[in-house]
């Protein structure tokens, strides 16, 4: 299920999802410890009035989803036409202190006075843990609803018209046949439990009287900690003095933040303006404040059913980096570097994905490859891609102390590993696993990222005065870009081609035509855009995909990952406004726009952009929001405006 709001300040991360819920719910990091993972665990809201209990996700509520102009901060709409009642959320991770707040404005639509009372359901499974040994409590003395695990606390609470929470429940759920307090709440009334421990939740009531036509608000909160005192602090804070204070002073922060964005944003077509300033917002909703950049935190497609996308890839990273870096964001990016050159392996690469607090993540990839060899389970590119997206990052901020700082830790070891991986017999990459982590080959795109990643080491190498490995380097990406287009264009099929799969002593051309050969190639100036064989392997690619149909295009040939339609392969936002990029640098902005137009009409209300499209259904699958896809969005936006634009 999609998350058409996320919400966070780089320690608290919030995700809502379809029936206005909060489903996913990080803490202290981004991406690490999603409290609210197990079975059961989103937190329901419901609405009695007239004797009938209705909760968000029965499914007879209508949603509509938006975040506000320049923040942060997500705005959920539910409507319940039976009941008469409309519940308007007003979501936001508190700016400085980890806090969840929801501002919720309940309006009677009916011409009569009418009791509503809104109740309002929490279950947690604290660390990821199965196990149950959390703790549930009320607070006489804080007003408040107490769930802690070792030193992960949360105080819930909330008030109406200045008043607390009238009624409370805590309990058990999915253990010993319990479902949870929230079934508690089916009469109107809640036990007014004290204490559990176990795998427990806990339910608020706020009880309400409203005119007809009439309205009224209820302030709402999850204040976390690492400690009571700490959870309580904020508690506390939000208590005296209410949430619309912190509410503005989240869109403030945020709308500082976004300054260098709302610097270009005027010059960008008003039709992508706003979806162009989301997806910036979005890119820093996905960062950690201790560097890591989280691929999405939506935790309801769990990647190969065993796991999901909260992790960070160096390579999603870079690509999710690079439109803050033509923006002039300056602290994501070193915060990102410094996150990357902590986990970079001693042999100068890095591993296939790593946890928000720098642990390797999980992996599928072997050390022991099917054609017999034995080397590390990686992926080349994602080391090429960070080393590039350094020296881009240096030449928007030319600081040669940072230079110094960097370029023996950090440039040197990647540039060396990968000139240490160029096979004598090629003069291309070994094989690794590509970047759809599928196959171990040689592929087009890591040895056009990794061409283009020595260009920018030997340019580095020259600022330091280093001739000898800039020599070095300048030779191997020479010996890249000489050797690649004949072992890596395909006469009879006219196109560049996924790679070469090692065979024996020797190595067989995979002839997949993926769009990541194509317009990596383009991108990373292996082959230059107006060459022949670029002109050719795109009139090629938009042949075989049935262009002129359709508009959005997908990753390679038979691509099967979540494809539901037996004809024809998902459309990717990234694969499309790849396309879209080449467009641009050949003038045909024509074909741009419409590339933009489907990827801007594919997005959720809130301008969420997921990972894939499904033909026929156009509805959307896998994870959402996908950080690339936004950063792919952000990117080609600014390649519709001038370069002065940005600087």
């Amino acid at each position: 299920m999609a998350r058409p709001i996320i919400l966070s300040n780089g320690e608290l991360h919030v995700g809502i999802n379809m029936y206005g819920l909060v489903h996913d719910l990080y803490y202290p990091y981004v991406g690490l410890e999603n409290h609210t993972i197990g079975t059961g665990t989103r937190h329901r809201v419901g609405v009695w009035v007239d004797g009938q209990l209705s909760w968000l996700d029965d499914g007879s509520w209508r949603f509509q989803f938006r975040y506000h102009d320049t923040a942060l901060i997500g705005t959920t709409t539910a409507t319940h036409d039976g009941l008469g009642v409309i519940l308007e959320f007003e979501d936001a991770v508190d700016s400085d202190s980890a806090a969840f707040m929801r501002n919720i404005h309940v309006v009677n639509l009916r011409d009569s006075a009418r009791e509503i009372r809104l109740f309002m359901h929490q279950a947690f499974v604290i660390g990821d843990s199965r196990s149950n040994t959390d703790t549930v409590q009320y607070l006489p003395d804080s007003d408040a609803i107490l769930h802690y695990r070792g030193r992960r606390v949360f105080v819930v609470s909330g008030t109406c018209d200045g008043q607390p929470f009238d009624q409370y429940s805590v309990g058990l759920f999915g253990i010993e046949g319990r479902e949870g307090t929230w079934r508690d709440a089916e009469d109107g009334e809640l036990s007014m439990s004290n204490v559990e421990h176990g795998r427990v939740d806990s339910t608020l009531r706020f009880q309400m009287q409203i005119g007809g036509l009439s309205s009224t608000r209820v302030q709402y909160w999850i204040a976390a900690g690492t400690t009571l005192r700490e959870a309580l602090a904020h508690h506390t804070s939000l208590q005296k003095h209410g949430l619309i204070d912190r509410l503005h002073e989240t869109a403030a922060s945020w709308q500082r933040w976004l300054e260098p964005t709302l610097r270009v944003a005027p010059r960008v077509d008003a039709a992508n303006r706003q979806l162009f300033i989301t997806s910036v917002m979005l890119l820093k909703a996905h960062m950690d404040k201790r560097g890591a950049i989280i691929a999405s935190t939506d935790s309801g497609m769990l990647n190969y059913g065993r796991d999901a996308y909260a992790y960070c890839w160096p390579r999603d990273g870079a690509h999710i980096l690079w439109p803050l870096v033509r923006l002039g964001y300056e602290k994501e990016p070193l915060a990102f570097f410094d996150f990357c050159r902590r986990g970079l392996h001693p042999g100068g690469y890095f591993s296939h994905k790593y946890r928000a607090d720098g642990a390797i993540g999980s992996s599928w990839h072997t050390y022991l490859h099917n054609d017999g060899t034995v080397s590390p389970p990686i992926q080349i590119d994602e080391t090429a891609g960070v080393l590039f997206m350094f020296a881009q990052f240096y030449d928007a901020h030319p600081n040669e102390s940072l230079l110094r700082e960097y370029y023996e830790s950090f440039v040197v070891p990647m540039a060396e590993f990968l000139v240490s991986t160029i096979d004598p017999q090629t003069h291309l990459p070994e094989p690794s696993y590509d970047l759809w982590e599928e196959n171990h080959m040689t592929t087009t795109y890591t040895t056009a990222i990794s061409y283009a990643a020595l260009v920018a080491s030997a340019h580095l190498a020259d600022v330091m005065h280093d001739e000898a490995r800039a020599v070095a380097w300048r030779s191997a990406s020479d010996d890249i870009k000489q050797y690649a287009p004949a072992q890596l264009y395909d006469d009879s099929r006219q196109c560049l081609i996924k790679g070469l799969r090692r065979s024996g002593d020797g190595y067989q051309r995979d002839t997949t035509i993926d769009s990541s050969a194509i317009f990596g190639a383009f991108i990373y100036g292996l082959i230059d855009y107006d060459d022949p064989l670029m002109t050719t392997s795109v009139e090629t690619w938009l042949r075989r995909f049935n262009q002129s149909e359709h508009t959005a295009l997908p990753r390679y040939e038979n691509d099967a990952y979540r494809r539901e339609d037996g004809n024809r392969e998902n459309y990717w936002h990234i694969t499309t406004l790849w396309y879209a990029q080449y467009c641009l640098e050949h003038g045909e902005t024509v074909t741009a726009d419409g590339l933009i137009e489907w990827v801007r009409n594919h997005s959720y209300s809130s301008g969420a952009l997921a990972e894939q499209i499904v033909p026929g259904s156009e509805l959307s699958t896998s994870v959402a929001p996908l950080a690339w896809s936004h950063a792919e969005f952000a990117t080609t936006i600014l390649d519709t405006i001038s370069d002065e634009a940005t600087s």
